[in-house]
Order: structure tokens, then sequence, then C-alpha cells
């Protein structure tokens, strides 16, 4: 659970800022390889390329 919310806007050219604190608390490090995607519910979900690989070979889905 992120602690400390962080509202954040999606800018003109479609690209939106993550502090990095947020990314600190799950773990993230700077250069790490992410996939954001739509989730069923219309939420976003964005996790490690890694995460969602291992997930796909184990699963098939993600």
């Amino acid at each position: 659970m992120i602690r400390e919310p962080a509202e954040v806007t999606v800018a003109e050219d479609g690209t939106i800022e993550i502090l990095m604190g947020v990314l600190v608390e799950v773990g993230l490090h700077i250069g790490e390889r992410l996939l954001a995607f739509s989730d069923v519910d219309g939420r976003i979900t964005l996790r490690r390329a890694t995460d969602v690989v291992e997930d796909l070979l184990r699963d098939g889905i993600l």
C-alpha cells in the first residue's frame, strides 16, 4: 500500500510523472523496465516487465 498518495496529471503530450518516493516505496529502481496496461475494471496497471513475462510463461495471462 502506498502510504503517501500522489496525484498525477496527464500532460498534453500524453505523459505522466510519478514521484520517485512512490516508485521507491514499491521497490522500483531507476532504469527498470515497466509495462502499463488497462486492467479489465478500467484501472491502469503498472508492473515490472520481468514479473509480467514470468506470469505469462507460468499462467498464460498478465
